[in-house]
């Protein structure tokens, strides 16, 4: 992404393009409803695939048999996995890429404490923790910790309260949180485009929804969400500055929500059904909005920033 504009390179721009073609070939919306009615978030094979594809080794250099890329790349891929709403602990794994055996090449799921308390996403499925007091970056290889099943608001991202207390994820928050950001970004550029589709097919009063002018106010806000969040996880990616990582996840975070939200309401009685996936985009993006850095966690670093700065 070059200088103040932060727009992707033909390199980064072609890296994309091709995470979302393997994404739209190996998990597409039948993938999607499959994992749902089977209640199976984590496909091992998928994941391997993802790990062969360098998804999880991304940002390892090339002498610790990684692409070597940095983070500007990194948000760009998973902006698509986001938009794909593929499950698991992704970001997790590839924080893990270099520390846990395995999950560079996919072969390992590591979840992380990233969700504050005892609560931990994908427990069951998982072969790692990722944080722990006393064992730097791991907990619980080849095992993890016990933990009793909790319900989760998104049927694909199952939760666990652990027994043992809950680690330390610190050296990992500002990346966990700007890639969950990422992921957030994805899901809301793709509810915008589900609002738009939609709005183009409805027909009310012998005409698409999509030409009534409170519809349209809808889209374009959710539009101008997405793209205001985007521009700043892009920019994060590239300063790497917490306090630019903070702002990105908070706007991410309202972009995802709010674009689900509104997205439902364009879609009316029809969006509230399960067979309709809008739904799915909002339960994920509530999930996320806990992980790794909170609305209030964000707005206590950016507001101790603004002090700091005006002291």
């Amino acid at each position: 992404m070059r200088g103040v504009h932060f727009q992707p390179t033909e390199e980064q721009r072609d890296l994309r393009a091709g995470v979302r073609e393997l994404l739209a070939g190996r998990y597409g919306r039948e993938a999607l409803r499959t994992s749902v009615d089977t209640g199976v978030a984590v496909d091992r094979g998928l994941w391997r695939e993802l790990g062969e594809a360098g998804f999880f080794a991304l940002r390892l250099p090339e002498s610790a048999g990684g692409v070597g890329l940095g983070l500007p790349e990194a948000v760009l891929v998973f902006e698509e996995a986001g938009r794909a709403l593929l499950p698991g602990p992704l970001v997790a794994t590839h924080l893990a890429a270099g520390v846990v055996p395995g999950a560079a090449a996919g072969t390992a799921v590591v979840t992380a404490f990233d969700l504050g308390g005892a609560l931990v996403a994908h427990l069951g499925e998982a072969d790692a923790v990722l944080g722990a007091p006393g064992v730097p970056g791991v907990l619980g290889v080849p095992g993890v910790p016990a933990g009793s099943p909790v319900r989760s608001v998104d049927p694909l991202t199952p939760l666990h309260r652990v027994e043992s207390p809950p680690g330390d994820v610190s050296e990992y928050r500002s990346a966990g949180a700007l890639l969950t950001a990422a992921l957030q970004v994805g899901s809301a550029l793709r509810t915008v485009e589900l609002a738009v589709r939609y709005a183009g097919e409805r027909e009310q009063f012998g005409q698409p929804i999509g030409a009534f002018q409170a519809v349209k106010h809808l889209c374009a806000r959710m539009l101008v969400r997405a793209e205001v969040a985007r521009t700043a996880v892009y920019a994060a990616a590239v300063t790497g500055d917490p306090g630019e990582v903070a702002a990105a996840k908070l706007l991410a975070d309202e972009a995802a929500v709010r674009g689900a939200r509104d997205c439902l309401q364009v879609h009316g009685g029809m969006g509230f059904t399960w067979e309709a996936d809008v739904h799915l985009h909002l339960k994920r993006a509530w999930v996320r909005a806990e992980q790794w850095r909170t609305a209030g966690e964000a707005e206590e670093l950016l507001a101790a920033e603004l002090l700091d700065s005006a002291a």
